[in-house]
């Protein structure tokens, strides 16, 4: 089973329009506020930094580019050809490489462990906003590729910012320009129960190792100049050690 076409096909409307320049996509912020940040938590917990590091939903590579600064080995997925497209073009000098890949997809999954062996993983964003049947079948991949001695670092917007997407996205003024081009593309805000991103990797085989609260930042700002931050909770996961 792969993810459904609807969402492939609304993520691939997206980025074939997305504009070229970093900054210009709504959670594309600086690796410094994103990647950077969350690597100060997650490499404290990597029983072997050597490993592969898989940025799954890498998107246009942004924070795929800052990881290959690094580690020795990093690979951006992502289901979206256009995205990827992006982020070849990004990375001329071929820091990272760049896969077309469906974690929701069991024979992808093990495909790709065959080839790298286990993998660190980093995955921002990218739980909620898949379909929910999709969600412990994505983490069941996570699961392969991370095999028994990666570690897998997730973070997913909390339940609570969801009321803050929502007043952006009923705004008098409209949403604000870089978040409009993803409601037009039918990538409406999901959302994940707080509860449940454990719940998935439990399923999975996985063992919560560290987790917390840190703000997701975005490129977009409030019309009073501050910039939105989207409440988020992270986690490290992996084989029980």
């Amino acid at each position: 089973m792969s993810v459904t076409s609807r969402y492939r096909e609304a993520w691939e409307g997206f980025w074939s329009e997305a504009p070229e320049e970093q900054g210009a996509v709504f959670w594309d912020a600086e690796p410094a506020l994103t990647a950077g940040r969350h690597l100060a938590l997650f490499e404290a917990h990597l029983a072997d930094p050597g490993l592969p590091l898989v940025d799954l939903g890498c998107g246009n590579g942004t924070q795929t580019r800052f990881l290959a600064d690094r580690f020795t080995r990093v690979i951006g997925a992502d289901l979206s050809a256009a995205a990827l497209d992006h982020a070849r073009r990004a990375d001329p000098a071929g820091q990272a490489a760049y896969r077309m890949f469906d974690a929701v997809e069991k024979a992808e999954a093990e495909t790709l462990h065959a080839e790298l062996g286990d993998t660190n993983i980093y995955m921002r964003g990218v739980l909620h906003q898949a379909e929910p049947e999709d969600r412990q079948l994505m983490v069941n991949g996570i699961a392969t590729l991370v095999g028994e001695r990666g570690r897998a670092f997730l973070v997913e917007l909390s339940e609570s910012a969801k009321p803050v997407l929502l007043g952006l996205a009923q705004s008098p003024s409209g949403p604000p320009p870089k978040l409009a081009p993803i409601f037009r593309h039918g990538i409406a805000p999901g959302e994940v129960a707080d509860e449940a991103v454990p719940e998935y990797l439990h399923a999975a085989g996985l063992t919560v190792l560290a987790s917390g609260e840190l703000p997701l930042i975005t490129t977009e700002y409030a019309p009073d100049g501050t910039r939105i931050e989207l409440p988020s909770k992270w986690v490290v996961a992996g084989r029980a050690v």
